[in-house]
């Protein structure tokens, strides 16, 4: 009977964060900026049906970058967390922390398991508060840590660079407009240092608006909206609605649950 190679603990964790690694540097990236009004998101991808950034609850959003299937059943499982506590308890008592603890247990608890491969995902869940200084945004790499993050933040695909490109750039107050533009000029930026085109098809936008009088203060900007905003940077008048003839989006409601293909972004 042969003798099974011995690998240290050590080493075996090493490899299953290279593992993870690799894959989430596979997905397009995803950038979160605060603004003078919320927390913006902006996201490289084409597709209509699968969504990189939604709603989890009342001022909370979830973004992630990786194995499409994988970040899914993460976010159902934190709407349903949200969806319970509220209930059980006050709306109030559901915050991005206790979403990110509930995120970081489950991450950490896959990441050291020898029974299954870690997850493929990177995170981020943001809340948006009354003002600026009181807005959360928090990132959860693979192995279910949490970075407390402030002004912008950018995972998947070439982060690095991203991050070193707004974190020279980006400054409080911005208006939308201004975000927007930073955010897109950041993912236009290959890791050879030149530049792509993005236009507003192949970008997802949604925002966190502290100033929307409904309780729920996420919306996507669509469209027209959008085209507009990165044509001059202003919002189109009726600014909480998508633009004209674009269908309102299920998966912006809390309830309804797509379904998860296993694939990449």
């Amino acid at each position: 009977m042969s003798t099974p190679f011995y690998v240290s603990p050590q080493q075996a964790m090493q490899d299953r964060a290279e593992y993870a690694r690799k894959g989430i540097a596979r997905g397009r990236s995803v950038v979160v900026l605060q603004y003078a009004d919320g927390i913006l998101f902006v996201a490289e991808n084409p597709s209509r049906a699968l969504h990189k950034v939604s709603e989890i609850y009342d001022r909370i959003a979830f973004a992630a970058v990786g194995k499409y299937n994988e970040f899914e059943n993460l976010r159902i499982g934190g709407v349903r967390y949200a969806d319970l506590r509220g209930y059980t308890y006050d709306r109030d008592d559901v915050t991005a922390r206790g979403l990110a603890n509930v995120y970081a247990q489950t991450l950490g608890t896959i990441f050291s398991s020898v029974a299954e491969k870690p997850y493929e995902v990177e995170l981020i869940v943001a809340e948006v508060g009354e003002a600026p200084g009181d807005d959360q945004i928090y990132r959860l790499p693979h192995d279910g840590s949490i970075v407390d993050e402030h002004g912008s933040v950018a995972v998947g695909g070439n982060a690095d660079q991203i991050s070193n490109f707004l974190d020279q750039r980006h400054r409080e107050g911005m208006t939308l407009g201004e975000a927007l533009k930073l955010a897109v000029e950041s993912l236009a930026r290959d890791n050879n240092g030149s530049e792509r085109t993005l236009t507003a098809d192949q970008l997802e936008v949604a925002v966190l608006d502290r100033g929307r009088p409904q309780q729920r203060k996420f919306k996507r900007i669509l469209g027209g909206q959008l085209t507009r905003l990165l044509e001059d940077g202003q919002p189109a008048p009726d600014g909480d609605t998508p633009a004209e003839g674009a269908a309102a989006d299920p998966a912006d409601e809390v309830g309804e649950l797509p379904e998860s293909p296993d694939v990449e972004k």
